[in-house]
């Protein structure tokens, strides 16, 4: 690969992990830049983000389709027209398919907040402070057809006080699922990477 990584980011909602990257892809040194933005639904912060940025953007819809897999067809078409080297799920909300598995299989990334393997799903944090743990957190996982099940690239721990609340954890595990994002995409990047099983490892193979 020559040049900076092509980074193909996807979105539902506000852009807050988008907005990380965009500020880190600002730097030459970083390695990567963001060649294009798609969402799910029209009309949210991270579209307005990325066009802020001079970044192109495209919508597709899941209700404009007849089926899940014409939908997830028209994402993979349109995410494959920027040839990425990697596409990052920022927030996004849709759970992609079979076809996008086969055109960017093993490097598509995304984030959950918690450490996995526990709490997968939408209630991490939630499922986390009931269950009481002291220390939950953040990963970085390499896209399977699981949910949140993907080889581990990275995590972050966050320690739980006793006085939060879903929405007080919530926010610093998102503070520290941006930084975990920004770091290990970068390396991503600038090393390249390579998955085996269940170990992602930076680094090209030589």
């Amino acid at each position: 690969m020559t040049g900076p990584a092509r980074l193909v980011v996807l979105v539902s909602g506000s852009g807050t992990n988008l907005q990380a990257l965009l500020d880190a892809c600002a730097d030459d040194a970083y390695g990567a830049r963001v060649v294009a933005v798609g969402a799910d639904r029209d009309g949210i912060e991270g579209l307005e983000r990325a066009e802020r940025a001079g970044v192109p953007t495209f919508v597709r819809r899941v209700k404009d389709f007849s089926s899940r897999d014409e939908w997830d067809r028209a994402t993979a078409e349109a995410v494959a027209g920027f040839e990425p080297d990697l596409v990052v799920l920022a927030g996004f909300m849709k759970l992609v398919g079979q076809e996008f598995h086969d055109r960017f299989g093993g490097r598509v990334v995304n984030t959950h907040p918690a450490l996995s393997p526990s709490f997968p799903g939408m209630r991490g944090p939630a499922d986390a402070l009931e269950y009481g743990v002291k220390v939950t957190g953040c990963t970085l996982f390499v896209v399977d057809d699981g949910v949140d099940t993907g080889p581990i690239v990275a995590q972050r721990a966050v320690e739980v006080d006793e006085a939060d609340t879903v929405d007080s954890l919530h926010e610093r595990i998102k503070a520290a699922e941006r930084e975990m994002l920004v770091d290990a995409v970068g390396r991503m990047a600038r090393e390249g990477f390579t998955v085996e099983g269940r170990a992602v490892r930076f680094g090209r193979v030589r």
